[in-house]
C-alpha cells in the first residue's frame, strides 16, 4: 500500500461538530435517579442475584400481603404491622440505593462516552483499481459504528479518531483528555509503541493515516462504556464466596425461626408471622448484603477516576493480594531520558573518532538516549549530523531480542548497543574485548549505563549513560514491603548497572539484561511459588508477560497487542501507577472485610435488642438479657427494624468512598479492623436501638 502526504492546507470536508466535553455530575441528579432506580431493582428477576436480600424481599411480599388481609378483615395492631412492613420495604429500597448510587456516576460517564462514539464520522479513504491510497481527497465520510476492521481513515487537525486503530502514516499530535481527563496533549506516529490511537480522541495538529483494528462492539471505547455502567461487571471469586457464606447463614436462620413457633406454642404462647419476620431480618446479614455488590463497584470506580480500566472485577480484587510487583527500571524508577554524558575510547581509538561513529549509529535513532549521543558528539567536538539518504545509509533498528541498534554505510557496519551483545555480535576473538568490560564495569559501578560501540570488527569504545532515580521512590517501596509486597526491577541493562540502580532506589531484587522470554520465566516461577504478580508494560515485547501476570497493567499510548494482553489499561500511562493500584486493590478488600465484621457483630447486638423482647411474655427469665432497658416488646422490635435499615444508609458513604489504607502488615490491619469496626459494630447497635426506642416510645409510635 502507498501512502502519500496531504496537503496541510487542503480541505477535505467538513469537520465533526464541536466536541461535547464530558459534564461535571450534578450530586441531586445523581440521588434522583439512584432513588428511581431503587424501586426499579425491587423487580425480583433482579434482586434474586443477591441471596439475602432476595430473602428479604420474599419475606416482605408475605408480610404485606398478611396487612392487607388483615386490613380488609379488621385485624389489631395495625399500625404496628403497617410500621413494620414500611421499614421492612425501606431495607429493600435502601440496599438497591447503594447498589444505584454506586453505578450512577459510572453510567453518566458512559452515556457520555456513548455520544462520543455514536456522533464521530470517519474518513475511509478510497483505493484506485491497484489498491493503492495515492490521492487523499478521495474519500467517504461515515459514521464511526459503520467502519471494519482494516478500513484505512485520514484524521486531520481538529478531526476525531472514529475507532480504535494503529497509525501507519503521518505524525500528530492528540488530545486523549475525553479519555483520560489530562488535558495535555501526546504524539502519535507510525512504528514504535506509540502508534495505537483510541477512538474519541482528537487530533490536535498535522494529520494521521488510521488503520482500524478493532471492529464495533469490541473497541476500547466499547468496552469502558461497558465497564463504567457496571453492565459486564462479574462477581470476583472472593465476593462469590462471601456471597456463599451469607447465602448459607441465612439458610441456617430460616430454619432456626421456622422452629421458634412449637417452642411458643409449647409454653402455651402464640407468636404473629410479622414478629417472627421481624426477627429473622435482624438475624440474618442484611447490612454487608445489602452493601457488598456496591463495595465492588465502588472498586472499579475508584480506578476509573483514577484514570485505570479494569476489565473486570478479578483483576482489582487481584491487585489487592499481590505479593510480587515486577517494575520497569525506565519511566518507574528512573526518570526514564538517560542521557549521554562521555565517550569512553579503547587504547588506539581517539575520543572523536568514537563519538563520529556513535552520532552516526544514532542519526536515525529517535529514542532520548539517541538524540543525546547525536547532541553530545556535537557540543565536544563540532560534529554535525549527516544525510542518511545522501549517504545511502541503511538504519538497523533495535529489537529486545538483539538489544543493539546501527546502521549501515557502504563497508562500514556500525553498532552500538549492550556491550555483551555488542561482543556477541561481534565474537570473544576480537581485541579490546578485556578492556571494554574494563571500561563497562566501571560505568556500571557509578550506577550509568554502557553502551559499547563497535565499527565493523573494531570495538571503539563505550558511551556513558546516565539514569536519574526518581524522588522519593526508596520510601515508596519501603511502604511495599511493609505491604508485604516483594518488589523486582526490570531493565535490560547490565547486572552492574541493574545492581546500582536497584540498590539506589530500594527494590528487593531484580533482573538483569531482560528479554520478553526472561521476564515470562520470572513470572512463571513466581506464581509457580503460590504468588500473585502484577506488573506493567507498553511495547509489543511485553505482551507475554502481561497476559501472564495475574495484574497485567498496560500503558494506553502502548501498542495494541500490550493493551490486548493486560487486564487494566492506565489512561494515563504512567509506569509507576502500578503502586497505587495496589494500593486501591488492597482497598477493596479492606472495606469489604471491614464492613462484613461491621455487620456481623452488628447482628449480635440485635440479638440482645429483640430475642429478650419477643420471649420475655413466655420465658421472663430472658428479661436479664433486656440490658438497654427497652420500653415494650414491641417498642424494640421495631426499633431492631428500623435501626436495621437507617444503618444501611448510614455506610453507603463509607461503601462507596472505601476503609482507608495504611500501607502495614496484615496483623497490624487485622488488629485496627476487629477494634474499629468489630467492638464498633457491638456498640454502635446499643445505642442506636435505645435511642429510637425512646424517639418511638416518645411519639406514641410503639
Amino acid at each position: 500500500m502507498a501512502l502519500q502526504l496531504p496537503h496541510s492546507e487542503a480541505n477535505h470536508g467538513g469537520r465533526h461538530s464541536e466536541h461535547r466535553s464530558q459534564s461535571s455530575l450534578i450530586q441531586a441528579s445523581l440521588l434522583l435517579s439512584a432513588i428511581r432506580e431503587s424501586f426499579r431493582k425491587l423487580d425480583p428477576r433482579i434482586m434474586w442475584r443477591n441471596p439475602v436480600m432476595f430473602v428479604v424481599e420474599v419475606v416482605t411480599i408475605l408480610t404485606t400481603v398478611l396487612l392487607v388481609r388483615d386490613i380488609i378483615i379488621g385485624g389489631t395492631h395495625l399500625g404496628f404491622a403497617i410500621q413494620i412492613n414500611l421499614w421492612l420495604w425501606f431495607t429493600l429500597l435502601f440496599a438497591n440505593f447503594a447498589e444505584a448510587v454506586a453505578e450512577g456516576r459510572g453510567k453518566a460517564q458512559a452515556d457520555s462516552l456513548r455520544r462520543t462514539r455514536t456522533e464521530t464520522l470517519g474518513k475511509r479513504l478510497l483505493a484506485n483499481d491497484d489498491g493503492v491510497y495515492s490521492h487523499f481527497g478521495m474519500y467517504e465520510q461515515i459514521p464511526a459504528p459503520e467502519l471494519a476492521v482494516g478500513d484505512i481513515v485520514l484524521v486531520e487537525a481538529n478531526d476525531f479518531i472514529p475507532s480504535d486503530g494503529e497509525v501507519i502514516g503521518g505524525i500528530a499530535s492528540v488530545d486523549e483528555s475525553a479519555i483520560t481527563g489530562e488535558s495535555a496533549p501526546v504524539i502519535r506516529e507510525s512504528g514504535g509503541d506509540r502508534s495505537a490511537v483510541t477512538g474519541g480522541t482528537r487530533v490536535l495538529s498535522d494529520w494521521v493515516i488510521v488503520r482500524i483494528t478493532a471492529a464495533q462492539g469490541s473497541t476500547f471505547l466499547d468496552r469502558m462504556i461497558s465497564l463504567v455502567e457496571g453492565a459486564q461487571r462479574q462477581k470476583t471469586p472472593n465476593e462469590i464466596a462471601l456471597t456463599i457464606l451469607l447465602a448459607g447463614m441465612t439458610l441456617i436462620f430460616i430454619f432456626a425461626v421456622a422452629t421458634i413457633p412449637s417452642f411458643v406454642h409449647y409454653a402455651g404462647g402464640h407468636i404473629s408471622v410479622l414478629i417472627l419476620v421481624a426477627l429473622f431480618v435482624t438475624l440474618i446479614p442484611t447490612t454487608i448484603g445489602a452493601l457488598l455488590s456496591a463495595i465492588g463497584i465502588a472498586g472499579m470506580d475508584r480506578l476509573i477516576r483514577f484514570n485505570v480500566l479494569a476489565m473486570s472485577g478479578r483483576a482489582v480484587e487481584a491487585a489487592g493480594d499481590v505479593d510480587t510487583l515486577l517494575l520497569d527500571k525506565t519511566g518507574t524508577i528512573t526518570i526514564g531520558d538517560r542521557q549521554a554524558t562521555a565517550f569512553a575510547p579503547v587504547s588506539g581509538v581517539t575520543e572523536h573518532e568514537l563519538a563520529d561513529a556513535a552520532q552516526l549509529a544514532s542519526l536515525a535513532d529517535e529514542t532520548p538516549e539517541g538524540r543525546s549521543i547525536v547532541v553530545l558528539a556535537k557540543e565536544k567536538f563540532g560534529i554535525r549530523g549527516r544525510d542518511m539518504k545522501a549517504l545511502g545509509a541503511h538504519f538497523v533498528p533495535f529489537t529486545a531480542q538483539t538489544r543493539m541498534s546501527g546502521v549501515d554505510v557502504g563497508d562500514r557496519h556500525i553498532r552500538k548497543g549492550a556491550v555483551d551483545s555488542v561482543i556477541a555480535y561481534l565474537g570473544e576473538a576480537v581485541p579490546s574485548v578485556g578492556q571494554i568490560r574494563q571500561i563497562a564495569d566501571e560505568i556500571a559501578r557509578q550506577g550509568g549505563t554502557p553502551l559499547a560501540v563497535a565499527d565493523n570488527t573494531r570495538l571503539l569504545g563505550v558511551v556513558h549513560l546516565k539514569d536519574v532515580v526518581k524522588g522519593g521512590i526508596r520510601e515508596r517501596f519501603a511502604e511495599l514491603r511493609r505491604m508485604g509486597i516483594r518488589t523486582v526491577m526490570i531493565t535490560g541493562d547490565n547486572p552492574l548497572t541493574a545492581a546500582a540502580i536497584a540498590a539506589e532506589s530500594g527494590v528487593d531484587d531484580f533482573l538483569a539484561q531482560a528479554t520478553p522470554e526472561a521476564k515470562l520465566a520470572l513470572i512463571r516461577s513466581e506464581q509457580a511459588s503460590g504468588k500473585l504478580v502484577a506488573m506493567c508494560g507498553d511495547g509489543t515485547n511485553d505482551a507475554p508477560a502481561l497476559a501472564q501476570a495475574d495484574v497485567g497493567v498496560a500503558m494506553n499510548t502502548g501498542t495494541v497487542a500490550a493493551r490486548e494482553a493486560g487486564n487494566m489499561v492506565d489512561l494515563d500511562s504512567d509506569p509507576t501507577k502500578l503502586i497505587e493500584i495496589v494500593g486501591i486493590g488492597k482497598q477493596l478488600l479492606m472495606t469489604r472485610g471491614a464492613l462484613t465484621t461491621f455487620s456481623i457483630a452488628n447482628d449480635v447486638a440485635k440479638y440482645f435488642a429483640i430475642i429478650p423482647a419477643m420471649f420475655v411474655g413466655f420465658y421472663p427469665a430472658l428479661s436479664a438479657l433486656n440490658i438497654m432497658h427497652l420500653a415494650t416488646p414491641e417498642s424494640a422490635v421495631l426499633s431492631a427494624i428500623i435501626f436495621n435499615a437507617l444503618i444501611i444508609i448510614a455506610l453507603i458513604p463509607l461503601a462507596l468512598r472505601g476503609v482507608r489504607y495504611r500501607p502495614v502488615g496484615a496483623a497490624s490491619l487485622l488488629r485496627r479492623n476487629l477494634l474499629i469496626y468489630g467492638i464498633g459494630g457491638l456498640i454502635v447497635p446499643f445505642i442506636g436501638i435505645k435511642l429510637i426506642d425512646m424517639l418511638v416510645t416518645s411519639i406514641g409510635l410503639a
